[in-house]
């Protein structure tokens, strides 16, 4: 679909897709958690979410913070909504609105467990965050025993999971530490195991966990970014598609003669007779200042088009003097061919600061083959 403004077309055809082929990858009963944090990637929370319900595809949702959970529930998602990391201050939004909070420290613990006995709730779902070894949230193997001492006999709530992060799961060089990691979530589960008289689910694969580590997979995974269409494996990524498209289009063609200065604080110096092209997106919209002076780049009429000078707030500015084009014509930022990944690594970076940073403002269209 030709576009004459900047826009994000969202394959949600290819997302489907790319469960399939993750979950074929699966045991038919583990279970199958959707990552739709940070506005999906970048896609919309919202429409993922209500899209991957309608399908049944997934048994679960994650979102990193409350004000993510609350807003699929008032878009009718219905399905549990796992909260990685809640706040005091979210508890009353959390069980207003069904949310099934991550209990990651002593005093989170403490402090929802007396929320919830002062709210006389029953049987409340909440999850424990294991930690082992990417030191950011969750309790160590030597306090979990702590922790469960509270939860044991505590009627208002209920153990629904317990979960673990690999830290390095797409490495195959960091293969010790990673069998490291699930042999310590193991004792976590062994430990788990003898306190509760009910089934606890666990969980710890992400996307590289899935494709690297199939005997970590335990009752569920969580899967983000292979969702959205990237494999974290040069290997595996012809198996997935990114479902981000990042169209715009040539708002004006310039022609710079030696010695003219293009853009804020003369980025670029021409010296040579350079035509350039003026795109309509920039660090406003996620394009980050990082992507000037002919590190990033974009496609025009299949030709790659060097960033030049710095990035502006709502425009960028590429070197076309190679490339046939006039005013109108379409600009690929990134699509399934030229990806979001590509681009993000010319300039040292990753996929996923990427995408979730492309603006609220761009329209985003939605397409089903």
């Amino acid at each position: 679909m030709k576009t004459e403004e900047t826009i994000l077309e969202i394959n949600l055809t290819a997302l489907e897709k790319n469960i399939h082929y993750l979950k074929n990858r699966l045991k038919p009963t583990t279970l199958f958690l959707a990552v739709v944090k940070a506005s999906s990637y970048g896609n919309n929370s919202v429409t993922i979410a209500s899209h991957l319900q309608k399908k049944g595809l997934v048994n679960y949702f994650a979102v990193a913070y409350t004000s993510e959970g609350i807003a699929l529930r008032k878009a009718e998602v219905t399905l549990p909504i796992l909260v990685l990391h809640p706040q005091p201050i979210n508890f009353g939004d959390i069980v207003k609105y069904n949310l099934e909070p991550t209990l990651y420290s002593q005093r989170i613990a403490k402090l929802f467990l007396g929320y919830a006995e002062k709210q006389q709730l029953a049987d409340y779902p909440v999850h424990l965050k294991c930690n082992t070894g990417l030191n950011r949230l969750g309790f160590d193997l030597s306090e979990i025993e702590e922790v469960l001492t509270l939860l044991k006999n505590n009627t208002t709530v209920k153990v629904k999971t317990a979960y673990s992060h690999l830290a390095a799961s797409e490495d195959m060089n960091e293969k010790e530490f990673t069998e490291n990691q699930i042999n310590t979530f193991i004792a976590f589960q062994e430990k788990i195991n003898t306190i509760f008289t009910h089934k606890v689910l666990y969980h710890q694969c992400n996307t590289s966990g899935i494709l690297n580590y199939p005997h970590a997979q335990f009752d569920m995974v969580r899967c983000g970014i292979g969702m959205y269409g990237f494999a974290n494996d040069t290997k595996l990524q012809q198996y997935l598609t990114p479902i981000m498209t990042l169209k715009s289009v040539i708002s004006q063609l310039h022609t710079l003669q030696i010695g003219d200065s293009l853009g804020y604080n003369r980025g670029y110096i021409a010296n040579h007779i350079t035509k350039t092209a003026t795109i309509p997106v920039g660090h406003a919209d996620g394009i980050n200042r990082i992507y000037g002076k002919g590190k990033g780049f974009v496609f025009i009429n299949g030709k790659k088009a060097p960033i030049i000078g710095n990035v502006c707030m709502d425009m960028i500015l590429v070197d076309v003097t190679e490339v046939p084009c006039q005013e109108g014509d379409e600009v690929i930022v990134f699509d399934k061919n030229h990806t979001a990944e590509t681009l993000a690594e010319a300039v040292g970076t990753i996929s996923y600061e990427l995408i979730t940073s492309m603006a609220h403002r761009i329209k985003r269209i939605y397409l089903e083959d």
